[in-house]
């Protein structure tokens, strides 16, 4: 089950990196690069920093998948302008799907459980930021206006550590944990739902005295 989940990640990111590529004044060699790089770069880094086989090398299927996302959807974001946001949900789609992944890889290799959520977070938006920079764009997760990101993916890693210490091994943790980063997502698209920033009253007095 998990092999094909990982296929539908490396799907939803390689369209995010279609997405983000659009109006960018790209060719198809590089809206590819970009998909490939969106869909392997998170679950690169996981496997080089566990020192393991890179996925995509052990099972060049992944790569696959990307390419043909890849082909798919720059026909169809040629022909039609999507509705919604697209880029975003895409996105979103990948995190969710990433994170657990990364955590079940994680701690499959009988790595601590901290290390464990932090490198599902690392597999949900590594991708992302490698295909935000090479389009030099700003992180989506470093952004401001992009809510709840990577907030999300570490709700969702550590809801997976305590419903597997809860119920070990069962197959709803998995999924309880995807939802939960992608409705936290979603919702936060949906809303403008972010964390408090930090600012004291001086601070914020000085902003306003400014205007």
């Amino acid at each position: 089950m998990q092999y094909y989940i990982e296929h539908v990640a490396v799907a939803a990111c390689a369209t995010s990196g279609v997405l983000a590529a659009r109006g960018k004044r790209i060719d198809l060699f590089g809206v590819v690069v970009l998909a490939v790089t969106a869909a392997v770069g998170g679950g690169t880094l996981r496997d080089m920093i566990l020192e393991v086989p890179v996925f995509w090398v052990a099972d060049p299927n992944y790569v696959l998948t990307a390419f043909g996302i890849a082909i798919a959807m720059f026909l169809v974001a040629r022909a039609r302008e999507l509705p919604g946001h697209p880029l975003l949900v895409a996105d979103a789609v990948g995190l969710a799907l990433f994170t657990v992944i990364g955590v079940e890889k994680t701690l499959a290799m009988g790595a601590p459980e901290s290390v464990a959520i932090m490198l599902g977070v690392i597999t949900g938006v590594a991708g992302g930021m490698l295909r935000d920079v090479l389009i030099r764009e700003i992180p989506m997760v470093f952004r401001p206006e992009i809510h709840l990101y990577a907030t999300a993916s570490f709700l969702g890693a550590s809801l997976f550590i305590i419903l597997e210490h809860v119920f070990p091994s069962e197959p709803q943790n998995r999924l309880l944990a995807m939802s939960l980063v992608l409705g936290l997502r979603l919702a936060a698209i949906r809303w403008k739902l972010s964390l408090p920033l930090f600012q004291t009253n001086r601070a914020g007095k000085l902003k306003r005295d400014m205007e």
